[in-house]
């Protein structure tokens, strides 16, 4: 008994082993708690020691002695609480603190010495303990939460008596770790089920030192229990699973600790059991796939760590294996499993995408032709494609049973394997527009739903891409589908689908071709149905007509494919009615600079859209209308685009002319000379060129035959005559005004707002030069002739056209005046615009019928005659000015009309006329009927 008076902490030198007398004076020491030489109790660390000697001489008092030492580790426990909660500073290590230490090193060197018989033992010991301990001092304060699982660990590892016991734990778990660890982990995961959530920082410690041991162990474990309990009737629960196998919980709790860390080890044996697994017919590999589907239904962590590759091995082999291992499960654990897989594949995020490519490549193959290797069991692709039909079933579930007051608003719980697919809408679409099969039916379904999930920006999203992506009509078809799908359930999302395709195209996401694609597509939309001449999709047509300012202004694209797309949208969309002036007057610009683009193309059917958007924007509002008139006019006549109706392009302006390299013109002129050459003097003027600038471009480029100057005046004066009769069948008199004003404004500016009346030829001389320039100007234009016709078909419009008649008239006159010809074939130009101003002015009721068909003589005249009539008619225009308010409106007729007979006698004006009738009676005999009132 010598060894019961050892001082306290004294080292213990080996020791021989103990006689049967001392080995009873100890049993019965322990027993009775009391000395047995002096008959006084032993002190508790007196006691724990006999309990420790015991444990090392006597093997069956083991579990006694272990029992006993529980209360000195749980006194340990309360004693470091009570000090953190006092705050004191650590005292001297205390008898009690000695003696457990002294308990950890006889328990490592049993276990070291026999780990086989010791370790497993010990282990449950140690772990059921820290487990008691975890859970009985949780409420105490001062002792984190179980949530907060990085301090509780810390405090825990902070004590001693705690701290020997997970080193303890984690000795025999080494020691068994190259043998049979199963009964430790056991031990863990018994422990786990009874004192989780407490328990968890044991299995956070211990998992993190044996990662691989911890995992491949509690899963086998895990598996072993599962099967224990019935297996895939469990599995077949579904979330009820893990009350009928309480240790599945323990599994889902230590592998969720360890997966933040030890992902990848996770995922790998879970691979490695499943495909174990297949094609064995021993009892617990049956069970692993219904255990791995419960261990993925209670924990996502793991579904989300091991679905993507899990999906990646699934290569033919390893269906057929699956197929073949779920042949012979009966029909109602087969059912349960496969609800199982997806209520899974609802809840999954990760890989999602991947996953539904996979379930769809195995239903519905893309091709017959099947890759090299072993060929897939049609059993399979049955298999898959009800597994698809159910999955989109219970999406349908899910998104419509939501409790939200309304499917627009966001859902209160998402569903995981739509949320992971909203960032791939493009591919989907892409996707569902290949119409492969059977895979278009299920992809346009899936796309329906995730639409709605996601609304109201994933409608929008889905329905722009259908629009954006499709290339036949075949394919475009399945966005009507959609939106009408959508609609029933929705607020309409065109107009947020085509908000966030104008927004895709001021961003510049869209590439060019893309972009072209998608205004086609929509202008298709667009098209009557059947002939009937209604709109094909009205909501569209009004979507699209509310950001007609952003549309219009890709008229003006560079690229002529995507010009030439938006100009055939928006010739089908159809057009507010009201439209402000800052909307109005660019898109006019635009649609006009994208008609003579297309004249320059020389394609009709280029061509067409331009002039039905022209006429259809002129009959939004009379000053629509105006504005038309006044931009085609305008481009008509300036820049190269009068080039294509036969007339003169004007010579770039200093701002527009192209910079030519630096030119000497000092260099220039010695080359052929020694000097500069100013024989001219100082008021020489040279017209060459500009200093600095190179010569003068030469005047009318390229030349085009007749044929197609006429079918270009054809096609303008077709569109200006429709945009001026509007609804009627004649030319309306405002719009003939503003073809008017335009004309003034482009042929002479200066004298735009200028006097209608006719002034006497005193003051007609100090306008030579503004009437020479006018003159010019209808020379360098043949297209005004048509344009002054189709004025005068607009009673009384051409009366604003006085100061361009005048300034033409007087430039003739004073031509004539100077020609010295015997013949006014002479001079070509000025007889047909001689002939075509007379003309002008009897269509426009500017003159008498009797003067205005004078114009028929001229050929027949020498050009003093010419002159003669002209100045008659000069006279005539000066007493009876050319004003509006001589014309008044007939109500009859729906038209301006003019009654020469207040305008006095007219025959004094036809002497001169009849002078000349006369003198040529020979040859205008036949025609003096006609000038005689």
């Amino acid at each position: 008994m010598s060894a019961l008076c050892d001082p306290p902490g004294a080292a213990s030198p080996p020791r021989p082993p103990l006689s049967a007398q001392e080995l009873s004076q100890e049993v019965k020491a322990f027993l009775s708690g009391l000395d047995p030489v002096q008959g006084t109790p032993l002190s508790p660390p007196a006691h724990a020691r006999c309990a420790l000697r015991l444990l090392r001489c006597l093997p069956p008092a083991r579990h006694a002695a272990l029992q006993h030492l529980r209360g000195l580790f749980d006194e340990q426990v309360c004693s470091h609480l009570l000090q953190r909660e006092g705050g004191t500073p650590a005292p001297k290590p205390s008898p009690g603190a000695e003696v457990l230490q002294e308990a950890r090193r006889a328990l490592a060197e049993l276990v070291a010495a026999n780990p086989r018989a010791w370790a497993p033992g010990v282990a449950a010991w140690a772990s059921e303990l820290m487990g008691q301990l975890s859970s009985k001092y949780a409420g105490r304060p001062g002792v984190p939460p179980a949530a907060s699982l990085n301090e509780l660990l810390q405090l825990w590892m902070s004590c001693p008596a705690t701290r020997a016991l997970l080193d303890i734990y984690s000795q025999c778990l080494a020691a068994m770790v190259g043998s049979c660890p199963d009964a430790c982990v056991d031990a863990l995961l018994d422990t786990s089920v009874q004192h989780s959530p407490h328990f968890d920082w044991v299995v956070a410690h211990v998992g993190s030192s044996f990662p691989g041991t911890i995992i491949s162990r509690v899963l086998s474990c895990g598996l072993k229990d599962f099967c224990a309990h019935g297996g895939g009737e469990a599995a077949a629960a579904g979330t009820a699973g893990d009350k009928r196998v309480p240790k599945i919980a323990s599994v889902v709790g230590i592998l969720g600790h360890l997966a933040s860390r030890h992902a990848g080890s996770i995922k790998q044996e879970l691979l490695r059991m499943f495909h174990e697994s297949l094609g064995s017919s021993r009892e617990h590999h049956k069970a692993t796939v219904p255990f791995l589907l419960q261990l993925a239904l209670m924990s996502p962590t793991l579904l989300a760590t091991v679905s993507p590759e899990l999906v990646d091995s699934l290569k033919p082999p390893v269906l057929n294996q699956l197929h073949q291992h779920f042949s012979a499960v009966p029909r109602d654990e087969l059912e349960g499993v496969v609800g199982v897989v997806v209520h899974l594949l609802c809840h999954t995020s990760a890989g999602a995408l991947r996953t539904l490519r996979f379930l769809l490549a195995t239903a519905a193959p893309a091709s017959v032709i099947t890759a090299p290797g072993p060929a897939l069991h049609e059993g399979v692709r049955e298999a898959c494609e009800r597994l698809l039909q159910l999955l989109l079933l219970h999406l349908q579930k899910l998104v419509h049973g939501r409790g939200s007051a309304s499917l627009a608003e966001c859902p209160a719980r998402p569903v995981p394997f739509l949320e992971a697919l909203r960032p791939h809408v493009r591919e989907l679409c892409l996707d569902t527009l290949r119409l492969e099969r059977k895979r278009c039916l299920w992809q346009h379904q899936l796309l329906a739903l995730l639409a709605v999930h996601s609304a109201p920006h994933g409608a929008a999203e889905a329905l722009f891409f259908l629009l954006a992506l499709a290339r036949t009509p075949e394919e475009l078809a399945l966005a009507p589908q959609l939106h009408a799908g959508l609609r029933a359930v929705l607020p309409d999302p065109l107009p947020a689908a085509v908000a966030a395709a104008v927004a895709q195209i001021h961003a510049g996401r869209l590439p060019e071709p893309q972009l072209a694609q998608l205004l086609r597509n929509l202008a298709l939309l667009l098209q009557p149905r059947d002939g009937d001449g209604d709109a094909g999709e009205p909501a569209l047509g009004a979507a699209l007509a509310r950001h007609l300012p952003d549309l219009a202004q890709l008229l003006l694209h560079p690229r002529a494919e995507v010009a030439e797309a938006a100009c055939r949208l928006l010739a089908a969309c159809p057009l507010p009615r009201a439209l402000p002036p800052a909307h109005l007057l660019p898109a006019v610009r635009a649609a006009v600079r994208r008609f003579f683009a297309g004249l320059w193309l020389g394609d009709a059917a280029a061509l067409a859209p331009g002039v039905r958007l022209l006429a259809r924007l002129s009959a939004v509002s009379p000053a629509a209308a105006k504005a038309v008139l006044a931009q085609l006019v305008e481009g008509a006549l300036g820049g190269r685009n009068a080039e294509l109706f036969g007339g003169t392009a004007e010579p770039p302006g200093h701002e527009a002319a192209p910079v030519p390299p630096a030119v000497s013109l000092l260099d220039t002129n010695q080359r052929f000379t020694a000097g500069l050459n100013t024989s001219g003097g100082v008021w020489s003027v040279f017209h060459a060129g500009v200093i600095g600038r190179g010569l003068k471009p030469v005047a009318g480029g390229g030349q085009r035959s007749a044929e197609e100057l006429s079918r270009n005046t054809q096609t303008f004066l077709s569109l200006v005559l429709r945009c001026c009769r509007g609804s009627g069948p004649a030319v309306g008199a405002e719009a003939a005004k503003a073809v008017a004003a335009a004309l003034v404004e482009a042929v002479c500016p200066e004298a735009a707002g200028a006097e209608l009346a006719w002034p006497p030829e005193e003051l007609a001389r100090a306008t030579v030069e503004r009437d020479l320039r006018i003159l010019r100007r209808f020379r360098q234009h043949p297209l005004l002739f048509p344009l002054l016709r189709l004025v005068a078909g607009g009673h009384p419009a051409l009366c604003y056209c006085s100061v361009l008649l005048r300034g033409l008239l007087a430039s003739l006159v004073a031509h004539w005046d100077a020609c010295r010809a015997s013949s006014t074939v002479a001079s070509p130009w000025h007889l047909r615009a001689s002939c075509a101003l007379v003309a002008l002015l009897a269509e426009g009721s500017l003159l008498p019928p009797v003067l205005g068909n004078m114009h028929e003589l001229f050929p027949e005249l020498a050009p003093f005659e010419v002159h003669l009539l002209l100045l008659s008619v000069w006279g005539y225009l000066r007493e009876n000015s050319p004003l509006p308010q001589k014309f008044t409106f007939q109500p009859e007729l729906g038209m301006f009309r003019r009654d020469f007979g207040r305008d006095g006698d007219v025959g004094k004006h036809l002497a001169v006329l009849h002078s000349v009738l006369h003198r040529n009676i020979h040859r205008l005999g036949l025609l003096a009927g006609r000038f005689y009132p």
